[in-house]
């Protein structure tokens, strides 16, 4: 499961104001169906972005020029994904940073910042535009493992789950709802004790209260310790994700 939203690109006349896209239910639950019966299916993912998110990835540039720092970034228009797959940059990073902690995560998981990449490519035909709406919707994509690091969920089925919750508290895109969404009826139909719905909405809470992370200097923040980068950013403990053993965080959620 990854992340991404839509891009929008500048019309033929030079006018690059954002143009609201149309949404295609239909080709979000069918891609949501298919995401569901297989949690590795990425590319559901940016079906679903693509379909349901309009101009959130416009919007969210515009609030990312009002922080104090968001001139600055989009001018830089620093692309994510080649520094994240440097290995030289990311095994600078000291013991108990967030670079640190991404470094494992990506490697103990064996997934890449590229693999997403090409992911996302296949499903959006305009992911790699000349584009202040698409360099942003690239960034956004290529921080999601960092995203994974900061919140402390895991890349199994409930997981994911929480940081998509998470994810829709964060920026607004209809597409994350709708994964949430879909993730939490479903566990509904595993009778369990386990609190796999209260996770979930306890992840939406935690990206509402937390500082917004698409505004931050992501090179900077790999940089400070984890614990630290929580505590300043108000990203709270999962703490009912964390009481689900680990062996059962897939258990009522199999394709989430």
């Amino acid at each position: 499961m990854a992340m991404t939203e839509t891009m929008t690109a500048p019309s033929p006349l030079g006018d690059t104001r954002p143009q609201r896209s149309r949404r295609h239910w239909g080709v979000a639950l069918k891609a949501l169906q298919r995401l569901l019966a297989d949690k590795e299916d990425t590319g559901q993912v940016f079906e679903i972005m693509g379909a349901l998110n309009g101009d959130s990835t416009a919007r969210s540039y515009r609030r990312l020029l009002e922080t104090p720092n968001g001139g600055r970034l989009a001018y830089e228009h620093v692309e994510l994904a080649p520094r994240l797959m440097d290995d030289a940059w990311l095994d600078s990073f000291a013991p108990g940073t967030v670079g640190a902690a991404y470094r494992h995560f990506v490697r103990s998981e064996n997934i890449s910042a590229d693999g997403l990449a090409e992911i996302s490519r296949q499903r959006q035909s305009k992911v790699d535009q000349a584009h202040p709406h698409a360099w942003f919707g690239r960034r956004t994509r290529d921080s999601h493992d960092i995203w994974h690091v900061q919140s402390g969920y895991h890349r199994d089925g409930l997981g994911e789950a929480c940081l998509v919750a998470f994810s829709y508290a964060q920026t607004g895109s209809l597409g994350w709802a709708v994964i949430a969404l879909g993730a939490a009826l479903r566990s509904r139909r595993g009778r369990t004790r386990h609190p796999y719905i209260g996770a979930i909405w306890q992840g939406y809470k935690r990206g509402k209260a937390a500082a917004w992370l698409a505004g931050e200097d992501y090179e900077q923040l790999m940089s400070e310790p984890l614990d630290a980068a929580r505590r300043r950013l108000n990203i709270t403990p999962p703490t009912l994700y964390d009481v689900i053993p680990c062996a059962d965080r897939d258990g009522a959620l199999p394709a989430a």
